[in-house]
C-alpha cells in the first residue's frame, strides 16, 4: 500500500500592519507645540529664532497629510499659537472673547495648513508653503472688520537677523522668509534621514518597493538642493539687506517730548477717571517745562501725548481746554493731544490735536483704522450673547478718512494712532505723504500688565526698520519707547508710571525699498502660494484622467 504524501500547509500570510495606533495623536501634539513655539518667538521674549523649529515641526506634522487632516492640524497650530498670544484680550472682559476671538482667527490658520498639506508632494515645497502663509496672513489682516493683524510673523522678528527684509519688501517679504527657512529646515532634516534610509550604494528604490517607514524617499540632489537653498537664501539675503537699516539723520534732527501721565487704576474703568487721566498729562507735562527751565532736561521742539490722554473733548468741555492749554504754553512748543471728539450727532471720533501754544488747536487727524468690538460694536446683540461688556461701547467711533501727517515746528510728523501700527497701508501711507518720522500715541491701559503692550512696541520696531523712519511710541500707561529707524529701541519707559522722554532723533525723507514697491511683494508672494494650489489640482486632475 503506497503512503499518500501531504504537501505541507503554506505558512499564513502576515496579516497587514496594524495602523500605529496613536499616531495622530502624536500629529496633533507637534502642531500644537509648533504653535506655542510661535507663541514664544514673540515678546517679550527675545526668543525670535524658536519660530524657525515652531516652522520646521510644523511642517513634519503636515506634510503628506490628508486635506482633512491638514485642516485639523492647522487649526490646533493656530489654537497654540493665538490662545497665548492673544491672552490680553480677555483682560477685563474674561474668557469667552479672548478665546472667540482666538479661535476665529485660528480657522484661517487651519485653511493655511489644508494648503500646506495640498502643496507638501510639490518639488520645492518649502516655496509654496511659505508663500500659502503669506497668502493666509493677508487674508486674515483684512477680513472679517477689516482685518485683524495681530500676529503677523514679522511683528515677532525685531530682534532677529530676518529683520532687514522689511525694509526691502515689508512684513510679508519677513513672514515669508521665517516660514520658508522654517519649512526648509525640517526639508533638511527628512533629506538626511532619506540618505540613512538610502539602500547601499545610494541606488534609488524600486518603483514596487515601499518608501521606508513614514513616507520618506531616498533622497535626490534635486530634493538635497532644495532644502539647502531654503535655510541659506532667507539668510543670505537678509545678511545683504543689512545696510538698509540706516539711522543716520537726512535733513537733520529734531528734539521730540513724549508724556506719559499714567492712569489713575488699571482696566476698562480708567475711562471713568478721564479727568484724572487729562491732569496727569497736564501735571507731567508743567513737570517737564519746569525741568527744561532748570536746565535738567533739553528743550524739545515739539510734545507728542498719548492716545485717550483727553477723553473730554476740548472743543466743548471748557474746563478740558484750560488744562489742555496752561500746559502747552508752559511747554512752549506744538503738543500733539490725543482726545475723544463727541459731536452732537453722528459717531464719535478718536483724533489727535496738534495744539499751539498761541493759536491753540490748529490741525486734527481721525484715526482711520478703529477697533471692532472695541472702538465700535458690529453685530452688537449678536456679540452681547458672549460678553455683556459689548454695552460699554454705548456709542460707536467712526473712522477718519484723512492721512494724518502733521507739520510741528517745521518736521512732518506721520501719526499712526495705536491699533493702526498692526495695518501696513496705515504706517506707509504717513511716510509716503512726507513723514520725516512716525508718532504712534497709544493706550493700553486696558490690558494691565499683559504681554500687549510689549507686542505693540515689538510692531513699532519692525515699522521703524520698514520705513527707515525714528518711531516715536507715547502710551498712557507704558510702555512708551524712542526708536530709531534700524528698529532700536534708544529710550523707554516702566509701566504704570508717569514719565517723560526727551531724546534727539534723527529726519529722514528718502524711501526704503519697502516704502517704494507697497503692497507688491504681498501679491507677488500670495500669488505664489495661489499657483502651488494650482499646480496641486492641476496634477491630481491629469492623474485622474490616467
Amino acid at each position: 500500500m503506497s503512503a499518500t504524501i501531504t504537501p505541507a500547509a503554506a505558512p499564513p500570510e502576515p496579516a497587514p500592519a496594524a495602523p500605529r495606533r496613536g499616531f495622530w495623536l502624536v500629529r496633533s501634539a507637534a502642531a500644537a507645540v509648533s504653535g506655542l513655539l510661535l507663541y514664544a518667538s514673540f515678546p517679550p521674549r527675545p526668543l525670535w529664532w524658536l519660530a524657525l523649529p515652531g516652522f520646521a515641526l510644523l511642517g513634519w506634522a503636515l506634510r503628506g497629510r490628508r486635506l482633512r487632516t491638514g485642516f485639523g492640524l492647522g487649526l490646533l497650530f493656530g489654537i497654540g499659537f493665538l490662545v497665548p498670544l492673544l491672552s490680553w484680550t480677555g483682560e477685563e472682559v474674561g474668557p469667552v472673547p479672548w478665546l472667540a476671538l482666538a479661535l476665529i482667527e485660528a480657522l484661517f490658520l487651519g485653511f493655511v495648513g489644508m494648503g500646506v498639506t495640498a502643496t507638501s508632494k510639490l518639488p520645492a515645497w518649502p516655496v509654496w508653503a511659505a508663500g500659502l502663509w503669506v497668502l493666509g496672513e493677508g487674508l486674515r489682516s483684512r477680513f472679517p472688520f477689516e482685518g485683524f493683524s495681530w500676529g503677523k510673523i514679522a511683528f515677532g522678528q525685531a530682534d532677529g537677523v530676518f529683520l532687514p527684509l522689511a525694509a526691502l519688501g515689508g512684513t510679508p517679504l519677513v513672514g515669508f522668509a521665517v516660514a520658508l527657512c522654517g519649512f526648509g529646515l525640517y526639508e533638511a532634516v527628512r533629506q538626511f534621514l532619506a540618505r540613512r534610509t538610502a539602500p547601499s550604494g545610494g541606488r534609488p528604490f524600486p518603483a514596487s518597493r515601499p518608501a521606508p517607514s513614514g513616507g520618506t524617499r531616498p533622497a535626490s540632489r534635486a530634493g538635497v538642493a532644495v532644502a539647502a537653498l531654503a535655510v541659506l537664501v532667507p539668510l543670505v539675503v537678509s545678511l545683504a539687506a543689512r545696510p538698509l537699516l540706516d539711522d543716520s539723520a537726512e535733513d537733520g534732527t529734531a528734539t521730540v517730548g513724549l508724556i506719559q501721565g499714567n492712569v489713575p487704576r488699571l482696566g476698562l474703568d480708567f475711562n471713568d477717571q478721564r479727568r484724572a487721566v487729562l491732569d496727569n498729562h497736564a501735571r507731567r507735562t508743567e513737570q517737564l517745562a519746569e525741568d527744561v527751565k532748570n536746565h535738567k532736561e533739553p528743550r524739545p521742539d515739539f510734545v507728542i501725548w498719548p492716545e485717550n490722554s483727553s477723553d473730554l473733548d476740548p472743543y466743548r468741555n471748557y474746563d478740558a481746554r484750560e488744562v489742555i492749554d496752561r500746559a502747552v504754553r508752559e511747554i512752549g512748543v506744538p503738543v500733539a493731544i490725543g482726545a475723544v471728539l463727541t459731536p452732537d450727532t453722528g459717531k464719535l471720533r478718536n483724533t489727535l490735536i496738534q495744539w499751539d501754544p498761541e493759536r491753540g488747536p490748529v490741525d486734527t487727524y481721525d484715526k482711520r483704522h478703529i477697533q471692532p468690538f472695541g472702538e465700535y460694536m458690529p453685530m452688537r446683540d449678536f456679540a452681547r450673547l458672549f460678553s455683556s461688556d459689548v454695552d460699554r461701547v454705548r456709542r460707536d467711533f467712526g473712522p477718519g478718512k484723512k492721512v494724518g501727517v502733521f507739520d510741528m515746528a517745521g518736521t512732518k510728523v506721520g501719526l499712526v494712532t495705536c491699533y493702526e501700527a498692526a495695518f501696513d497701508d496705515a504706517v506707509r501711507d504717513t511716510v509716503v505723504h512726507g513723514g520725516q518720522l512716525i508718532a504712534v500715541p497709544s493706550n493700553n491701559a486696558t490690558f494691565g500688565r499683559s504681554e500687549m503692550t510689549y507686542q505693540q512696541l515689538a510692531m513699532s520696531r519692525v515699522r521703524a526698520a520698514e520705513h527707515g523712519r525714528a518711531v516715536l511710541v507715547p502710551v498712557t500707561s507704558g510702555v512708551s519707547a524712542v526708536i530709531q529707524p534700524d528698529g532700536k529701541v534708544v529710550q523707554q519707559t516702566k509701566m504704570f508710571t508717569p514719565d517723560a522722554l526727551v531724546a534727539k532723533v534723527p529726519l529722514r525723507s528718502s524711501l526704503t525699498p519697502a516704502t517704494r514697491v507697497g503692497i507688491a511683494p504681498e501679491i507677488a508672494l500670495a500669488l505664489l502660494g495661489a499657483a502651488g494650489i494650482a499646480w496641486t489640482v492641476t496634477r491630481a486632475v491629469r492623474a485622474r484622467r490616467k
